[in-house]
């Protein structure tokens, strides 16, 4: 069959012939169907310091996908031929202590599907059948190929109280924009944001931001104190942008939290602690998805509260098109790109 791989050391990636895998016990094998294509696939694409350390080629790519359970091993018995599925892309001993203790999101026995095993851009992937998420049929294929990346902006947003509060999300990514979009869906009183980039403050218009500043254009600090003298409640930063974090201890209120998703790209080594403590603020890393918590709580947004992330789908493409993608994100002209695998 054909995959999508990083075959040697060096920028780039090819479809090349694999053999099918071979289910395994505590396994399942999926009948891929949509891939989303990842910040992290194009880490891999562009060979960065990060992949260079991390890859051993060859891999085939791939930790956010959907799909049909073709065959079960025999002692799964949580999971059936037909489930329709998407990919959690952390793969934990789920005999480990963190695991057990409901921290399986920062085990360190953590491997990543499409980084440090084979992930799931080709038609057939096996995978451990905790990791393949049931998800209900009225959520489109679409949507379900990205439910790992979704994952991430819930377990943001939910790290505290939305319902009626005043939200700021700062760099509207894909991961942003989604934030965005279930920060309303919450019934959050006002969701401000920043972004650079007109394509993604477009984007976050879409997703129903009340108001986008643009940190290249305008002073967001002051138009913030000026809007928001008392503060907001609570700011989300996605963009790993160390001016992002210096806004987010000035904006946010005395008491109130600041979520840190965003990858910053050095050590910061100026940072207001004094105001933070005086603030009495909240500060929390957050990485990947609880364990299970936030995937139950993924499917209750798209189910039960009528979360929308839709529009953060900007291209549909046949796998065999991936170097187009990758030129396209690249180019920075992307929300979330779906890939094909069922035609």
């Amino acid at each position: 069959m054909k995959a999508i791989a990083k075959v040697r050391p060096e920028p780039g990636l090819e479809i090349i012939d694999i053999e099918e895998p071979q289910l395994k016990p505590g396994h399942v094998k999926v009948k891929v169907e949509r891939g989303s294509v990842c910040g992290t696939d194009l880490h891999i694409y562009n060979w960065d310091r990060w992949s260079a350390g991390r890859i051993k080629p060859p891999r085939v790519i791939g930790h956010e996908f959907c799909g049909t359970i073709v065959e079960v091993a025999d002692d799964v018995t949580d999971r059936k031929v037909g489930d329709f599925v998407a990919s959690e892309s952390h793969i934990v001993d789920e005999n480990s202590p963190q695991y057990l203790a409901g921290m399986g999101h920062i085990d360190k026995t953590t491997r990543l599907l499409g980084v440090d095993v084979d992930g799931g851009f080709c038609p057939y992937a096996v995978i451990p059948a905790m990791n393949a998420r049931l998800v209900p049929s009225v959520v489109p294929k679409d949507v379900a190929s990205m439910l790992d990346a979704l994952g991430n902006a819930v377990h943001t947003v939910m790290d505290g109280p939305v319902e009626g509060k005043k939200i700021l999300i700062t760099g509207l990514g894909p991961i942003g924009l989604f934030a965005g979009a279930i920060c309303k869906a919450l019934g959050a009183e006002k969701v401000y944001a920043t972004e650079v980039k007109d394509f993604r403050i477009e984007m976050g218009e879409q997703v129903g931001i009340d108001m986008i500043l643009n940190p290249a254009k305008e002073n967001v600090a002051e138009i913030m104190a000026r809007l928001e003298p008392d503060g907001i409640d609570g700011t989300l930063e996605m963009s790993g942008h160390p001016s992002s974090l210096d806004l987010a201890i000035q904006s946010t209120a005395a008491g109130g939290r600041i979520s840190l998703l965003g990858i910053f790209p050095d050590t910061l080594r100026e940072v207001d602690f004094n105001q933070i403590i005086f603030k009495g603020l909240q500060m929390h890393g957050i990485i990947g998805r609880k364990m299970w918590e936030t995937w139950d709580q993924m499917i209750w947004l798209l189910t039960e509260k009528n979360l929308n992330v839709s529009p953060v789908v900007t291209h549909q493409m046949l796998y065999t098109e991936f170097n187009e993608a990758m030129t396209i994100m690249n180019d920075g002209r992307a929300g979330k790109i779906v890939l094909n695998f069922s035609e």
